[in-house]
C-alpha cells in the first residue's frame, strides 16, 4: 500500500495565524494539565497538532480524492486521481495521447483538469519515472515541532500570544498563560489579608507561595493553580505591584515603595523637552550623543558585550541616587515579563555589603544608590563600573576609589539669586572622575534650591545655555568650552538630553565652531 508523503505548503509557518480551532486546542490543554503554561510550552503542543492536523486532512484528502498517480500505470478518461507531488491536489483525467521518448521508447500521456482548473500533462505507462517509488512511511517527509520551532518559534510565539491578548478568556502573568473561567475565587477578604501581610512586612518583597500560607487561601486544586489565581487577583489590584526579576514573581504594597520609585525624582524629570532641529546633528555629533548615552537620547545604541560597563555620572542621577538605564546598560539589570519595575540587590564591588534597588523600566533609570553615593564621595563626572553576577536579581556596583587627592576641577559656586559662577579650584577628589564631565559641587542645598525655584518657571532654554557658555568659556585660556562640558552643566539646573544643545550650538551664528566640538561664544553675533 502506497501511504500519503507528508509536506506542507509553502510559507506555512510564515503565514501562521491563530484560529479558532488553535484557541480551542489550547484551553482544553490547559484545563486537562490544569496548570499555567509559558508560551514557549504552549506553541510546543500547538505545533504538534497542527502537523497532526494537516497529517490528517492530506490522508482525508487522497482518500476522497481517488486513485494515486503514478507515472508507470495507465489511466482512462474520467478517471480520478490524486497527486502526491502537487500537495494531495486532485483532478479527473480528461484525455488521453499516446507519446514517445528516444530513451524510454512509447508512453502514454494524460491530460488532467486539476480542481483548482488548471489543465496538465502527465507521463503514464513509464516505468523508469523516479515518482513510481513514493515513500512507504507518512512520517518520512514530516517536520518535528523541534525543526519548526527553531526556524520559526520566535515568531509564532509573538502571533499566538498576540491572538490571547486579542481573546479575554486568557491571562497571562509572569509569563504565563491561562484561561480565566478556570481560575480558582480569591475574593476581598483574601487581598485585605495579604495587604496587612505585607504590611507587617515593611512593604514586602514576599512570594506569592508565602502570601497563600499566612492567609490560610487553601483549595483541593492544582497549588500552581491556586499560585497563578492568587497572582492575577494581586496583579488586578492597584495596591500591589510585582517587583520580581523574570522567573521570580515577588509582591510588594506600592504605598510603601520608596518615593523615587512611585515618583519620577525631580532632577530626571524633562519638564520642558526643547524643540530643536534633529537636522542639525553632524555625524561628529551623532557620536557624542552615543558616548554621552543619555537615557533620554533617541538613539538605538549597542548593548556591552562584555561583563561589566562604565557610567559617568551626570548630577541628576548623582542627586536622584540613580543610574541611567540606557541601552547600553540595561542588559546588566534584572528585567521582567510585565512588572514596569523591578526590586533587586545591588552589591558594592569593594566591600561587598548588599542593599536593595529598583530598576524603572518605563522611566528608564535605576534607583536605589543615594547613600553609596554619598558614602563613597562622589561628584558628578565620576565614573561608577556595573557588573553582572550569576545570580540575575544581584547587579555588583563600584566605584574606581582611590586615596584621596587634591586636583584642579570645575566647580560650581550658586548665589542666593541662583545664578552660577564657574572656577577651577582645587578640591579632594575621592574616585576616578571624567574631566570634561566634572563639576564639584560644594554646597548641594544651594542647587537644590535652584531646582524647586525652576519647577514651574523654567528660564528661557537658550537664556540658560547663553548664561553658562559665557561662564564656561572664562575658565579657559582660548576662551571656548566643549560640547560635553557644556551638556554636564547644563545638567547641573535642568534636565536635558545632548542633542537640543548640540542642534542650538550649530544653529546659532553666536556659538562659534572652534574644531573638535569645542565651541567659543561670539557676543558681537547678537546677544
Amino acid at each position: 500500500m502506497v501511504l500519503a508523503t507528508f509536506s506542507l505548503r509553502e510559507n506555512y509557518w510564515e503565514d501562521f495565524e491563530l484560529l479558532d480551532d488553535d484557541i480551542e486546542f489550547i484551553y482544553n490543554h490547559l484545563l486537562e494539565v490544569e496548570t499555567p503554561l509559558t508560551p514557549e510550552e504552549l506553541i510546543s503542543v500547538l505545533v504538534a497538532e497542527r502537523i497532526q492536523r494537516e497529517v490528517q486532512a492530506v490522508e482525508q484528502q487522497k482518500l476522497d480524492g481517488g486513485e494515486v498517480y503514478l507515472p508507470k500505470d495507465q489511466y482512462e478518461v474520467d478517471q480520478k486521481l490524486v497527486f502526491p507531488a502537487l500537495g494531495w491536489e486532485a483532478g479527473i483525467v480528461i484525455d488521453t495521447r499516446p507519446g514517445w521518448n528516444p530513451d524510454s521508447g512509447e508512453f502514454q500521456v494524460i491530460k488532467v483538469k486539476l480542481d483548482d482548473g488548471e489543465e496538465r500533462e502527465f507521463a503514464a505507462g513509464f516505468e523508469t519515472h523516479k515518482l513510481n517509488d513514493p515513500p512507504e512511511d507518512a512520517n518520512d517527509e514530516m517536520p518535528t515541532p523541534v525543526m519548526v520551532l527553531k526556524a520559526h518559534g520566535d515568531f509564532l510565539i509573538e502571533k499566538m500570544e498576540a491572538g490571547f491578548f486579542a481573546n479575554a478568556d486568557f491571562v497571562r502573568i509572569a509569563g504565563k498563560w491561562f484561561p480565566r473561567a478556570l481560575l480558582i475565587d480569591v475574593n476581598a477578604g483574601h487581598l485585605n489579608l495579604a495587604e496587612a501581610v505585607l504590611d507587617m512586612a515593611g512593604g514586602g518583597p514576599l512570594p506569592t507561595s508565602e502570601l497563600i500560607t499566612q492567609i490560610g487561601l487553601t483549595s483541593d486544586e492544582n497549588p500552581k493553580l491556586i499560585e497563578f489565581s492568587m497572582d492575577l487577583a494581586l496583579q488586578e489590584d492597584e495596591r500591589f505591584d510585582e517587583i520580581g526579576p523574570a522567573g521570580e514573581v515577588l509582591w510588594y504594597l506600592h504605598r510603601l515603595e520608596p518615593e523615587g520609585v512611585r515618583e519620577t525624582p525631580l532632577y530626571l524629570q524633562y519638564r520642558t523637552p526643547a524643540d530643536y532641529d534633529p537636522s542639525m546633528i553632524t555625524p561628529e555629533m551623532l557620536t557624542l550623543v552615543q558616548k554621552l548615552d543619555d537615557e533620554l537620547s533617541e538613539i538605538d545604541d549597542e548593548p556591552v558585550a562584555g561583563d561589566s560597563v562604565l557610567v559617568g555620572l551626570l548630577f541628576p542621577h548623582l542627586r536622584a541616587g540613580t543610574l541611567p538605564l540606557t541601552a547600553r546598560v540595561r542588559p546588566f539589570f534584572p528585567t521582567a515579563y510585565e512588572s514596569p519595575r523591578i526590586r533587586f540587590i545591588l552589591i558594592d564591588g569593594d566591600t561587598g555589603e548588599k542593599f536593595p534597588g529598583w530598576v524603572e523600566r518605563e522611566k528608564g533609570y535605576v534607583y536605589g544608590l543615594e547613600a553609596w553615593y554619598l558614602e563613597r564621595k562622589l561628584m558628578p563626572g565620576s565614573i561608577v563600573r556595573v557588573s553582572r553576577t550569576k545570580n540575575p536579581g544581584e547587579v555588583i556596583i563600584q566605584a574606581d576609589t582611590q586615596r584621596s587627592q587634591r586636583d584642579w576641577v570645575r566647580t560650581v559656586l550658586v548665589g542666593s539669586d541662583g545664578g552660577m559662577v564657574f572656577a577651577m579650584l582645587k578640591q579632594v577628589v575621592t574616585a576616578a572622575y571624567d574631566e570634561r564631565m566634572a563639576i564639584m559641587v560644594p554646597d548641594y542645598d544651594a542647587l537644590d534650591l535652584v531646582w524647586e525655584q525652576r519647577r514651574e518657571n523654567q528660564p528661557p532654554f537658550e537664556r540658560t545655555l547663553v548664561d553658562i557658555v559665557r561662564e564656561l568659556t572664562k575658565l579657559n585660556p582660548q576662551s571656548h568650552v566643549h560640547a560635553s562640558e557644556l551638556y554636564a552643566a547644563v545638567n547641573l539646573v535642568r534636565r536635558c538630553p545632548p542633542e537640543p544643545i548640540l542642534a542650538l550650538l550649530a544653529s546659532r551664528p553666536w556659538f562659534v565652531h572652534v574644531g573638535d566640538l569645542h565651541f567659543r561664544f561670539d557676543d558681537s553675533a547678537g546677544d
